[in-house]
């Protein structure tokens, strides 16, 4: 989303809670092993990260990934009223349950409003509004109501949606692009394949090579690619795309990326 949306994460405005209500393990992306409620120990006592500008070199390359798509402040702001974790064990437990409840929702909002913007969605452009309408409904939840919410019901029903966008966005290409939904393609060798249209929802493209590609219009909703060389490759008019897989890949000066998505910087 483009700068100042909601749908943005603004970590002035949140208390850290991606560095203290999720786990990780000590991995390539983690240079330590941390519990789900435990705080990550570069977050400072102002609820900001102590390394934030060194991530990648301190060894925390998955923080620099990491999008909550706006749910951090929208959690500690609105949620919780301002109420930090660190006030009591029950706001703290509370509020590290709705976090990653938050993050989801959010994330189908991203969705919806990116599926919105879209001019072959026409025909599905009054079920998207309403289903935007409901979603944001239930981001204003209470804490108890999102901590037990049935979150998969909820994105199954928006999923249809997105799916029967997917299909119009992709029906305008010529010859229309390959199914490779939820394909294993780690390490693929796909430089300059042509892609444009392809299904590659929830596909595995960790390190393939796509230099060079095409992928104008195809579906990268859930894809995976880490590591994926996308130096030289065209995503333009590719939809569903985050900001996080693009930081999560390789390119350069020559990738295009789509819509209002800019370049990350360490490319």
């Amino acid at each position: 989303m483009p700068e100042g949306s909601d749908l943005a994460a603004d970590c002035a405005n949140c208390f850290g809670l991606c560095c203290v209500a999720l786990p990780f393990a000590r991995s390539a992306d983690f240079a330590v092993d941390k519990e789900a409620g435990e705080p990550c120990r570069n977050l400072l006592a102002d609820f900001r990260c102590g390394i934030h500008a060194n991530l990648r070199e301190g060894g925390f390359r998955g923080c620099t990934v990491f999008d909550c798509f706006g749910a951090g402040q929208k959690v500690s702001r609105s949620t919780f009223g301002g109420r930090d974790w660190r006030r009591g064990p029950d706001v703290a437990r509370e509020m590290f349950r709705v976090f990653p409840v938050m993050r989801q929702l959010h994330e189908l909002l991203y969705y919806l409003e990116q599926a919105l913007e879209l001019p072959p969605a026409e025909p599905v452009r009054d079920d998207l509004r309403k289903a935007l309408d409901d979603v944001a409904r239930l981001t204003d939840a209470a804490p108890a109501e999102l901590a037990d919410m049935d979150v998969p019901a909820v994105r199954e029903k928006v999923d249809v949606l997105l799916l029967r966008v997917s299909r119009l966005v992709r029906a305008e290409v010529p010859g229309r692009g390959k199914n490779r939904r939820g394909a294993d393609l780690i390490g693929a060798k796909l430089k300059g394949a042509d892609l444009r249209g392809a299904d590659l929802r929830g596909a595995y493209l960790i390190a393939a090579d796509l230099r060079g590609a095409d992928l104008r219009a195809a579906d990268l909703i859930g894809a995976d690619l880490r590591d994926a060389d996308l130096r030289g490759a065209d995503l333009t008019g590719s939809i569903f795309v985050t900001r996080s897989q693009l930081d999560s890949a390789r390119g350069d000066a020559a990738t295009r990326t789509p819509g209002t998505l800019a370049r990350p910087e360490h490319w």
